[in-house]
Order: C-alpha cells, then sequence, then structure tokens
C-alpha cells in the first residue's frame, strides 16, 4: 500500500483512492483528494476529499436502493452480508496489513482485529431473520381485536464512523444498518480511511446491490452537517462524531425529525460484545389492529 520503493528497487505504485456511490467507485466531484499517511508519518495514499455534492449523490444512491433492499427476504439479506464475510475471510492477511498500517498496532492485534471484523459480519448476518421475533410482539387487547407490532426498517441512516477504529469500529456501526434492511451512506475515520475503502472494495464484488451501503472519505466536520440536515435521511449516528460538532448536528437533524443515535462519550471499544441496541435504533414499530370474529 505504501508508496515507498520495494526492496526490488521498483517504484511502488501510487494510488489515490475514490469514492464508493450506488455501487461505482467515482472521483470526489470537487476533484479534490488529501494525503493519507500511517501511523508513523510515511504516505500511503491518497484519499478522495468529498463534498456537499458527493453527500447528495450518496443519500440519493441510499434512497434508490432502500425499497429493494428493504424488500428482500430476511433470509436473503442475510445471505448477502454471510457472503461479505466470506470474502473479508478472504482477503484476511490483505487487511490486517492495511489496520497494521492504519492504527500502528502491533500484527497480532491487527489480526485480533481483522478476526473480530469478520465474526461481527456474521453476527448480525444471523440476525437478519431473527429481528422481528425478537422485537415484534402480539399485543393483548379488551376486545374482539388482534393487535401485533412489527419492526420495519427506518430508511436512508448516515453514519458517522468511529475515528480510531478504522475496520472493526466501521463495521460495527455499519453491519446492523444493512441488517434491518436500512440503505446507509457512511462517512469513514477522516486519519485512517484506507481499511474502509478496502471495505468498499469487498462490498462492489459481493452480493450486495450497488446503493445499498455508500461509503464517504473527507473531512468529517466538512460532511457531517449536510447529512444531518439532509430531508431524505432518517437517521443519523453520531459515534464518530467530533466532540465540539455534536450538538449543533444533533440540533440540525431535529429539523427533520430524525433518528439520533448519540456520540459516544467514552473512548470507543470496538471489542466490546455486540448487541441489539443498533438493530433496534434503525427500526421503526408498525403496529397492526384486526378484528377477531365471533
Amino acid at each position: 500500500m505504501s508508496q515507498s520503493a520495494p526492496a526490488d528497487g521498483r517504484l511502488g505504485v501510487a494510488k489515490t483512492y475514490k469514492l464508493y456511490v450506488g455501487g461505482a467507485f467515482p472521483r470526489s466531484e470537487s476533484g479534490r483528494s488529501y494525503p493519507v499517511r500511517d501511523a508513523g508519518g510515511a504516505l500511503l495514499a491518497h484519499a478522495a476529499l468529498a463534498s456537499r455534492k458527493d453527500v447528495r449523490d450518496a443519500v440519493s444512491a441510499a434512497r434508490s436502493a432502500f425499497r429493494g433492499w428493504s424488500g428482500a427476504t430476511a433470509y436473503n439479506r442475510g445471505q448477502v452480508l454471510y457472503r461479505v464475510a466470506e470474502m473479508l475471510q478472504g482477503r484476511h492477511d490483505q487487511f490486517v496489513d492495511d489496520v497494521v498500517a492504519a492504527e500502528g498496532v502491533p500484527r497480532e492485534r491487527a489480526s485480533t482485529l481483522v478476526d473480530a471484523t469478520i465474526d461481527r459480519w456474521v453476527w448480525y448476518a444471523g440476525w437478519t431473520d431473527k429481528i422481528a421475533t425478537v422485537l415484534g410482539s402480539v399485543n393483548p387487547v379488551a376486545g374482539p381485536l388482534l393487535n401485533w407490532s412489527t419492526p420495519e426498517p427506518t430508511g436512508v441512516v448516515a453514519v458517522l464512523a468511529p475515528q480510531s477504529s478504522s475496520l472493526l469500529g466501521l463495521v460495527d456501526v455499519l453491519a446492523p444498518v444493512l441488517a434491518t434492511g436500512c440503505t446507509a451512506v457512511v462517512v469513514a475515520s477522516e486519519q485512517r480511511p484506507l481499511p474502509a475503502i478496502e471495505l468498499a472494495e469487498v462490498l462492489a464484488t459481493s452480493d450486495l446491490p450497488g446503493g445499498v451501503a455508500n461509503l464517504l472519505t473527507g473531512r468529517v466536520a466538512e460532511l457531517a452537517p449536510w447529512l444531518a440536515s439532509h430531508a431524505e435521511v432518517q437517521a443519523l449516528d453520531l459515534t464518530g462524531a467530533p466532540e465540539e460538532l455534536a450538538p449543533d448536528l444533533e440540533r440540525a437533524a431535529a429539523a427533520t425529525v430524525k433518528r439520533v443515535l448519540p456520540r459516544i462519550g467514552s473512548e470507543y471499544d470496538p471489542l466490546r460484545p455486540p448487541g441489539t441496541a443498533r438493530l433496534r435504533a434503525v427500526t421503526e414499530i408498525k403496529t397492526v389492529w384486526h378484528p377477531v370474529g365471533h
């Protein structure tokens, strides 16, 4: 990944990574990019510096993909997510290299994080056809009526990925969104975006339909306000939001009555056990009444 010369004396192939929008890899509309460096300060590559127009394009792609993804069977969504896990497993060593370079952790630690990333995809893939059973209910009523509640995907979810955990943290906030049938627009870690972009390449070559997951790289402070105020975004995850920016984003989201997942106050722990909280956070509960004959 690094642009330094290989041991055989050849020059490395310099790479400028692109965005992932609508199943394709466009350059930023602005034409901008920014340098990405490893934990020691060496140049790794350049990443696209997304703009407001890129945000609009990503939201439009997510909105267009929502009907098909939310309308797919839960079993099919589980198959698709499991396929992503299979492909991550096949590229395990590459992602270990990416995490080492991005986060500056020992290779053994990076391998643990990649293993946990794969396991996290599998865990949420297994939840796709169980969400309705766990979150839904049949409700007791007084009278000749049947009343039941079922969870439905809330729509397009904007996700500000954790800044410190470049791969596992990203999957931890993205996978539950997709498992519920929602579509996503993700702003990757600003200083550590390359593992996220490599993940986008996995998503693009898996069975995930284009537009279901869209990934932007760039300045969180520049992109987040446009996502928070966008009328076609139904939920906003502030996990990776800068502390000083989070209150403004919450106020902007309130103007369009978004669901808001608050910023985590303490240091993000990607290895904590997953739970159903994020599945609940991006679902709406629909209650149906039906008369019962005598």
